[in-house]
């Protein structure tokens, strides 16, 4: 119990929760989904995230991340699919943006037909191996997590320090990214986003664009 609480380890706590709860790829996924599909496909993209990001953590405690950094043709074949991943999400997200663009005339004369609402079927499998791919592609969290975990083991401490500090940022990442699914599903923020949708879609267009841009600028300086 006293690893839980020693200075360095409260400290790499805190380094997480600073990453977790700022914006980012999978903070803004989270958001989008729970505003437009609603809070259970949103708790089940924050918890694929979530077991993404473990993923990684353990092999940190286990020190096999320091062995993935020093092969640099596995980071560079990871970074390009991160780089095709994120550039899926912003092309889905443009493609919402020009679906919500005004139609001709013909287009929106046929759209006063009535519609009869259907039910909104949840795929939880591919929603929860959306976010689960949003983690494991992307190759920042390798070192996010080895810094953290070497962080915290800097004073001397022992190998079960490690997986202390991957249980203990576990579970901030879960209080963190089920807080976003939560707080970005309620009433207000769907009405808020139905208002705003074709920016909110297209600053998520912009930014998963940035994200592959950046991949892929970081694949070339390596080459």
């Amino acid at each position: 119990m006293e690893a839980l609480f020693t200075g360095q380890v409260l400290l790499a706590y805190s380094i997480y929760f600073l990453g977790v709860a700022s914006p980012g790829p999978s903070n803004l996924a989270i958001m989008g989904t729970a505003m437009a599909s609603g809070r259970k496909p949103a708790l089940i993209l924050s918890l694929g995230i979530i077991v993404g990001s473990c993923f990684w953590g353990v092999l940190a405690a286990f020190g096999l991340s320091a062995v993935l950094v020093h092969y640099s043709s596995l980071l560079f074949s990871m970074k390009i699919m991160a780089g095709i991943y994120f550039l899926w999400l912003a092309l889905r997200s443009a493609r919402s943006v020009i679906s919500l663009l005004p139609k001709n005339k013909i287009t929106s004369h046929q759209s006063k037909k009535p519609v009869v609402d259907c039910p909104i079927v949840v795929d939880s499998k591919k929603i929860f191996f959306s976010g689960l791919l949003l983690h494991l592609t992307n190759p920042k969290a390798i070192f996010v997590w080895l810094s953290i975990v070497t962080f915290s083991m800097e004073s001397g401490g022992h190998s079960e320090t490690a997986f202390t500090v991957v249980l203990g940022c576990g579970l901030i990442g879960i209080g963190v990214f089920f807080t976003y699914a939560l707080l970005f599903s309620t009433a207000i923020a769907q009405r808020i986003y139905s208002k705003m949708r074709i920016g909110l879609e297209g600053l998520l267009a912009a930014f998963f664009s940035y994200a592959a841009f950046r991949m892929f600028t970081s694949t070339v300086k390596e080459v």
